[in-house]
């Protein structure tokens, strides 16, 4: 299993919590964003900057992502073609997508996307937390206990 992280909008929060489960249990790991970011320092975590522009880490990991893989991205289509690969995605919040949900998810996006261009205010997601970062660690742990068990 190859760990990938759709870096561009990963919580400060989530970095020592992940650098911990890679270094516990020695998981290669992509990081991909379009501008330089760290996780910390690890000789599993290789980093990958693309070129600037909407989705073009989007667009690696899904090319590059293999089934089984696990791609950590809070991007919902993004999820979606993980998901398509026979891959699993987590979001920042400890949300474990699956086939049984992703589509919901995606429904859901899509109308608050068309509400928005419509010219209605929406209100954004909330401010991430404390309470998200162990959601997310939760998460993390029972799927990494799973897979390499």
């Amino acid at each position: 299993m190859t760990l990938y992280v759709d870096g561009d909008a990963f919580p400060n929060l989530l970095k020592p919590i992940l650098l911990r489960a890679i270094e516990r249990l020695k998981i290669t790991t992509v990081v991909v964003s379009n501008k330089r970011i760290t996780i910390g320092k690890s000789k599993y975590v290789t980093y990958v900057i693309v070129e600037q522009g909407a989705d073009e880490a989007d667009h690696h990991i899904a090319e590059s992502v293999d089934e089984g893989d696990l791609v950590i991205t809070a991007d919902i289509p993004l999820a979606d073609r993980i998901i398509t690969e026979k891959a699993h995605a987590i979001d920042h919040r400890g949300e474990l997508y699956s086939r049984d949900n992703i589509k919901q998810y995606l429904a859901m996006r899509n109308l608050m996307e068309e509400i928005r261009d419509s010219g209605e205010m929406t209100r954004g997601p909330k401010p991430f937390s404390q309470k998200d970062a162990h959601e997310f660690a939760n998460q993390l742990h029972r799927f990494l206990t799973r897979y390499f068990q």
